[in-house]
């Protein structure tokens, strides 16, 4: 899986070699974040026996954690801008580990405001760290030529598995979750350090790549108006929110997050109360989800390269409405898993591909991919939460119908994703692009 020939460059030569070996990194970066956010998760029902919470306290904890996340990822294009993917990640990566390491000593000792304060870091982090492997993997992408961003983020879902896993071995060998952690976030964090290493420059962001993406080529066979084209590079750090074509990739976005987020917190328990099954049918469920959705994320980089990103992005968007009606409203538990499958399928392509198009133009990539990842993580975090709230009225299947409606939406503004044309650009000396970031 960690081959570098599904990141192949052109001429096989020295560049490409980097190009290749940064590929690889960045998959590894994005694995070890599900890693981490998965052995965290894995072992909730455990934090939640010492901490003696009910389900309400429970979800205002995760809630309240979240809050690092958002306000961190607005400065994230910043803090890239300032000193590069690489000591971004390597950074935040550490955060990340203090903060979850400080949630589980909070954990240990029973005190919930050591829980939250570790839960608001680790947001913090995992934020930054986001937006920042998204751009590394973008630098790849447009040095490449090919869409690969969607075998980045099926890195992640691998993570998770593995992360979850590693969780499920802890906890049925009675390990605390503190040591469990300890292990695990330790490793993972020396692991990202060394991986980022091989990450390309900060220079070629700052420069128009002489290759753009075979993505951009294909996107339904037009590209996006010259009037939709790239601010200048001294724009406000915050000028992404002024921008329509951004905030319209973010309602895309948003769209995909809410429809990946909302599985991951309540298929299993959907599937359980829904048709009265037991708790490994729910957990099928969920596994069935995870599986399309990190398939679709495998496979669709051939699709995109082949047919563009509109195209490939309504088919998803599609295959998430299809789905998700019939989870909700079929009586019949095996045709509803086919929907589970299908609702996966349509989840997988909206945020990687979203990151892609946020960041067309090099220049203000950074700025435009923290408007964006804040957007999505806005339905990571709070999408879920009031649909179950929702769901105390309308039950859980029907009340996950009201994610189709965020999905249209996002299919009415779709062609805001279609690549920009940028104009090509002088190349600078990596200190001038550097000085030019700052």
């Amino acid at each position: 899986m960690l081959s570098s020939r599904w990141v192949e460059g052109r001429s096989g030569g020295p560049d490409d070699r980097a190009v290749r070996r940064a590929g690889v990194a960045v998959f590894v970066v994005f694995m070890l974040s599900g890693v981490d956010f998965a052995s965290w998760a894995s072992r909730l029902p455990a934090v939640r026996d010492a901490l003696g919470l009910d389900p309400g306290q429970v979800g205002l904890l995760l809630f309240v954690g979240a809050i690092g996340s958002l306000v961190s990822l607005p400065l994230s294009g910043v803090v890239v801008d300032r000193i590069g993917e690489r000591r971004t990640v390597v950074t935040f990566a550490v955060l990340c580990a203090v903060g979850l390491l400080t949630a589980a000593l909070g954990a240990a000792a029973g005190v919930v405001a050591v829980v939250v304060v570790g839960l608001v870091l680790f947001g913090m982090g995992a934020g930054v760290w986001d937006a920042a492997m998204n751009l590394a993997g973008v630098a790849v992408e447009q040095r490449l030529g090919r869409s690969i961003m969607p075998r980045f983020h099926a890195g992640f879902s691998v993570g998770t598995m593995l992360g979850a896993g590693i969780g499920a071995v802890a906890a049925a060998v009675h390990a605390s979750v503190l040591a469990h952690l300890a292990v695990v976030i330790v490793a993972s964090t020396l692991a990202v350090a060394w991986a980022a290493r091989s990450f390309l420059p900060i220079a070629p962001r700052h420069r128009v790549p002489t290759a753009v993406p075979a993505a951009g080529a294909g996107s339904g066979g037009r590209e996006a108006p010259e009037a939709q084209q790239a601010a200048p590079a001294r724009a406000g750090a915050f000028a992404g929110w002024l921008e329509p074509r951004t905030l319209m990739i973010g309602l895309i976005v948003f769209g995909a997050a809410l429809t990946e987020g909302s599985a991951n917190d309540w298929v299993s328990l959907s599937v359980v109360d829904g048709f009265g099954t037991t708790h490994a049918g729910g957990a099928l469920a969920f596994g069935l989800f995870v599986t399309a959705m990190t398939a679709m994320r495998l496979l669709g980089t051939a699709l995109l390269d082949r047919y563009g990103r509109i195209p490939v992005l309504r088919l998803a968007a599609g295959f998430a409405v299809v789905g998700l009606l019939v989870f909700g409203l079929v009586p019949s538990l095996p045709i509803a898993l086919v929907g589970v499958a299908f609702w996966g399928i349509g989840a997988a392509l909206g945020f990687p591909v979203g990151m892609s198009a946020a960041s067309d133009d090099p220049v203000r990539a950074a700025a435009r991919v923290s408007v964006v990842s804040t957007i999505g993580y806005s339905a990571f975090l709070a999408g879920p939460p009031l649909l179950g709230l929702v769901a105390d009225h309308v039950g859980y299947r029907h009340a996950l119908l009201l994610i189709v409606i965020p999905v249209v939406a996002g299919l009415a503004v779709m062609r805001a994703a279609a690549p920009l044309r940028v104009p090509a650009v002088p190349e600078v000396p990596d200190g001038a692009a550097a000085a030019q970031a700052r």
